[in-house]
């Protein structure tokens, strides 16, 4: 699943193995080698391929999707009424 997700989105991104490998600073054989499925990219090149793609890391590794909400620029108390608004929803299904 990962080296089908890593191909795609390099050939989306009109990538070739060598200009991705340049991009996070490891040789062209690696890259083929995730694609091949022979290994799989350690935690810090899968956040490094996420935030290249703008894809997240569950994407990458085949993880169901979540739908997120960015809460960074809320205030403590704004964080604690979007969890209850949430939790409003989930109660009523």
């Amino acid at each position: 699943m990962i080296a089908d997700r890593i191909k795609q989105l390099r050939e989306a991104s009109r990538l070739t193995q060598a200009e991705l490998a340049r991009k996070l600073n490891i040789t062209r054989s690696s890259v083929n080698a995730w694609e091949m499925g022979i290994s799989v990219p350690s935690t810090a090149y899968l956040m490094e391929l996420a935030q290249l793609f703008k894809v997240s890391t569950d994407y990458l590794l085949g993880l169901p999707d979540h739908n997120m909400i960015d809460v960074s620029s809320l205030t403590e108390r704004e964080i604690i009424l979007v969890y209850q608004l949430v939790d409003y929803f989930r109660s009523q299904k």
